[in-house]
């Protein structure tokens, strides 16, 4: 695997796909899939403090780490400041948390997990102090929909170098990937095959015939085609392989507008202005 790789609005360099482990909450699974990837070329590895599975993840870096020549200045770890922990120094008090299960002295990139209203601005401005005193290399957020980064944006003195929210086929974004790409802050997609409702779906399997290519490496190619950094997650060792076999091939425009078609706006979680905080 060719690791492809994106420059954020603070310069620093992000790979454009990476591993996902939302939901594997077996902590020794969660290690194996991380030294899986990383072995396979992966260098973004995508965690949240809410998975419960961060201890799993750095078990799974350090072991990489000891036994082969990769360096952690090669990585690039995410992790995600949960709702419960949102505000000033609950943020501060998370992030430590995050890096103790990790095992690491830094992270890459931290994000607002979610948009809470009246808690996002002063999490954001401790996020903002963590990156100031270099404790993490970039921040951003994660399901903030436009109305919810203008009003981040009024006070921040940090503008956020990532947004990441669900994004597929069926639920392409479009707006708010303009929106975005208008402000330097970059879309990076989580259930980027839709939790594997489109693997059957007819257009993308017409698609990946005419390239030899499986439905995932093609939407997958898509995204990142698109600009979009893209984290499946798999704890198949093959699928993982494969999902990260997409610098190759490139689509035609017309495929990539066929698939753009796709658009229903139809989401498998749950809407950033309805959900439950």
């Amino acid at each position: 695997m060719t690791q492809q790789t994106v420059v954020l609005n603070n310069d620093i360099v992000m790979p454009i796909e990476g591993l996902g482990v939302f939901r594997v909450d077996d902590q020794e699974v969660a290690a194996k899939s991380v030294q899986v990837a990383i072995r396979s070329g992966y260098r973004l590895i995508d965690t949240a403090a809410i998975y419960q599975n961060e201890t799993g993840v750095g078990q799974g870096i350090k072991a990489v780490l000891e036994e082969t020549d990769l360096s952690r200045e090669d990585l690039f770890i995410t992790s995600k400041v949960w709702n419960a922990d949102q505000g000033y120094d609950a943020t501060l008090k998370a992030y430590q948390e995050s890096l103790t299960k990790l095992g690491l002295d830094y992270l890459d990139l931290y994000l607002i997990h979610w948009p809470v209203a009246g808690k996002y601005k002063d999490t954001w401005r401790a996020m903002e102090q963590l990156y100031k005193e270099g404790k993490v290399r970039a921040i951003g957020v994660s399901n903030f929909q436009i109305h919810h980064l203008e009003d981040l944006l009024k006070d921040a003195e940090v503008t956020p170098v990532v947004n990441q929210v669900e994004r597929h086929p069926r639920l392409t974004q479009e707006p708010l990937k303009d929106y975005c790409e208008q402000h330097g802050i970059r879309l990076e997609a989580w259930a980027p095959l839709m939790v594997g409702e489109l693997l059957q779906n007819e257009t993308i399997q017409g698609i990946a015939k005419k390239y030899g290519k499986s439905t995932a490496q093609i939407i997958l190619r898509w995204h990142v085609q698109g600009g979009v950094i893209a984290i499946p997650k798999s704890v198949n060792e093959g699928r993982i392989q494969e999902n990260g076999q997409i610098v190759d091939f490139e689509l035609s425009a017309e495929d990539m507008a066929a698939i753009n078609a796709l658009n229903q706006d139809h989401r498998t979680g749950p809407d950033p202005d309805t959900f439950d905080f």
